[in-house]
């Protein structure tokens, strides 16, 4: 097929014919330009990759060799479970499983991901002028929460982009030697980062894993077509705007545990899993990222930053987020889990609102 180039002259990938078929053609964008809709941001900016060192704060840590725990501290413990989680414990008598804890979480966060935002803000507004005009106190005590919830994540997800931060995945993610790479995801929720690994080192596949099936039909069954992911044409080099429906991409709904494959993947990826493990458990978190790496492969983790953002977001967000074990830590905190378990670290900082690093198997 013809690479071809869209109406608004930039390349198309030569996979695009399926998206063109599938409707995404009729949101796609100049390079550099973004926009908002009423759930996310679009956005193709920054195509050259060379200005993206200001999205990411790299490698505070030169020598992990002589980095301690007492240097570091420890990472901070989300608490403020939500209301969810306690009234089901009480309810069973007993703590609520894991897994059920994340098929919570994951119903609980699809939620805000579609989301009309601007659309929910004007009818929270009228409930809550109803409810003053009534005299309602509990009516406007809880719309007060639930405006201060929905003004948080249009700020954090719709304006500013802190969640999927395509230009600070793109900046950790840059410089990889691979060439049509097969990525492994664990516990991939919508696989928004092996779709954007994916448009920058296309040709290959990514196998995406979670064992909650409703990410495979709904978060990453629901994850918009029309959502472009800047990277690079294989044919030309040029940058160029890639689409789910373009994508070699492959989910499976599986335990990691129980995962069937070997040493056989060019990057394993996992985002947001490592600070939800005790310090007991972290061990066996990291290896199931070493268990799958070729040699030589590149094992990505990211996790959310500890700042007073991310705390406020946890506690503003708790109702929505809070099912199951959380932490919050430092990428020095992060680094030194994986140093300490057997990878070098090639590359590590962060980015808007998540750790990152990039490493090797020792």
């Amino acid at each position: 097929m013809s690479t071809g180039t869209t109406k608004n002259g930039f390349e198309k990938p030569p996979e695009a014919a399926q998206t063109e078929q599938n409707g995404a053609a009729q949101h796609r964008m100049d390079l550099g330009q973004t926009r908002l809709g009423p759930s996310f941001r679009y956005d193709l900016r920054s195509p050259d990759m060379a200005k993206l060192d200001r999205f990411i704060v790299e490698n505070p840590i030169r020598d992990w060799s002589v980095v301690t725990w007492k240097d570091v501290g420890r990472p901070f413990r989300v608490e403020n479970y939500a209301s969810g989680k306690r009234v089901w414990e009480e309810q069973n008598g007993d703590r609520m499983p894991i897994q059920t804890s994340w098929e919570m979480f994951n119903r609980s966060f699809h939620s805000w991901f579609v989301k009309d935002v601007p659309h929910e803000q004007r009818r929270m507004v009228g409930q809550f002028a109803r409810a003053i005009l009534g005299f309602r106190g509990a009516e406007i005590g809880s719309l007060l929460g639930d405006l201060q919830q929905i003004a948080l994540w249009n700020t954090a997800h719709r304006l500013t982009d802190t969640i999927w931060d395509p230009r600070g995945k793109r900046a950790l993610f840059r410089g990889l030697d691979v060439n049509r790479p097969r990525i492994l995801f664990l516990g991939a929720a919508e696989g928004y980062e092996a779709m954007q690994l994916f448009a920058m080192y296309p040709g290959g596949e990514a196998v995406l894993v979670d064992y909650d099936a409703f990410c495979q039909t709904h978060r990453f069954g629901e994850f918009p077509e029309d959502y472009p992911f800047l990277g690079v044409n294989p044919k030309t080099g040029s940058p160029c705007a890639w689409y789910k429906g373009d994508m070699n991409l492959a989910y499976l709904v599986s335990d990691i545990r129980q995962l069937p494959f070997r040493h056989e993947f060019d990057i394993v990826i996992s985002v947001g899993l490592l600070e939800h493990f005790p310090d007991e458990y972290k061990p066996e978190c990291l290896e199931w990222h070493r268990k799958f790496l070729k040699p030589g492969g590149y094992a990505i983790l990211t996790t959310p930053h500890h700042s007073w953002k991310t705390r406020l977001f946890y506690h503003i967000m708790g109702e929505a987020m809070n099912y199951t074990y959380r932490e919050l830590m430092s990428v020095q905190q992060m680094g030194l889990y994986m140093y300490e378990n057997g990878f070098n670290i090639l590359r590590h900082g962060y980015i808007k609102t998540h750790n990152g690093v990039i490493a090797r198997a020792r």
